[in-house]
C-alpha cells in the first residue's frame, strides 16, 4: 500500500496493492492493522455508495459538524471523479486551502479526508460510482454544505455542473462560519 501526503496535512492519497491477471484483479482497500501502523488510526462505522449517471454531476461542498464530524477513505468503483477536501480548521495555516485528486477505477487511488475539511467531487464520465467509509454515522442536524463556487477550485468543469437542490443553495465560504478549531 502506497500512501502519499498532499499539500493539506491530513488529507492523503492511498493507493491499495493490485495483483491482477486475466479475471482482473484483487485489492485489499482497507486494512485497519495495516493503516495504523502506517499512522493512520480511524474506525470506519458506515459505508456510502453514490452513482452519477452524468458527467459534469458535482455533489458538494459537504461536511458534518461536531459531536457527529465525519473522516472519510474516497474511492472510485466504477468511472472517473475529481476528488476535493477543502480545509476549514479556523486558524490552521491551510485555512480555506484545497487539494483535488482525480480517482478511476483503473488508478485505484483513494483519498483519505479528515473531519474538518469539506468534500466534493465532480464527475468526469457517466455512470461514476463513489464508494467512501465513515467515521461516524451520518446525523442530518449536523449535516452542512458550502456552495462549490466558492472556495476557488478548478473543478475543470466547462459547463453548469448538474447539482442537487441543496448544494445550489448552499451558502458562500465567506459567509460561512465554521464549527471545526485546528488544534495545532
Amino acid at each position: 500500500m502506497q500512501i502519499e501526503e498532499t499539500a493539506l496535512p491530513g488529507v492523503k492519497i492511498v493507493t491499495p496493492a493490485r495483483f491482477g491477471d486475466t479475471r482482473g484483479f484483487f485489492s485489499e482497500c482497507w486494512n485497519h492493522a495495516r493503516m495504523t501502523e502506517a499512522g493512520i488510526d480511524l474506525e470506519f462505522v458506515q459505508d456510502n455508495h453514490s452513482l452519477s449517471m452524468e458527467p459534469g454531476t458535482l455533489r458538494g461542498l459537504h461536511f458534518q459538524a461536531p459531536p457527529h464530524a465525519q473522516a472519510k477513505l474516497v474511492r472510485c468503483g466504477q468511472g472517473v471523479l475529481f476528488d476535493v477536501a477543502v480545509d476549514i480548521r479556523k486558524g490552521s495555516p491551510t485555512y480555506g486551502r484545497w487539494v483535488g485528486v482525480e480517482l478511476s477505477a483503473e488508478n485505484g487511488r483513494q483519498l483519505l479526508i479528515p473531519a474538518g475539511f469539506l468534500h466534493g467531487f465532480v464527475t468526469r464520465v457517466p455512470r461514476t460510482e463513489v464508494l467512501y467509509k465513515c467515521s461516524d454515522y451520518y446525523a442530518p442536524d449536523c449535516d452542512g454544505a458550502v456552495a462549490w463556487d466558492s472556495c476557488g477550485i478548478d473543478w475543470g468543469v466547462l459547463d453548469a455542473p448538474v447539482l442537487s437542490e441543496k448544494d445550489a443553495k448552499a451558502p458562500r465560504f465567506e459567509d460561512f462560519d465554521s464549527p471545526f478549531v485546528w488544534e495545532g
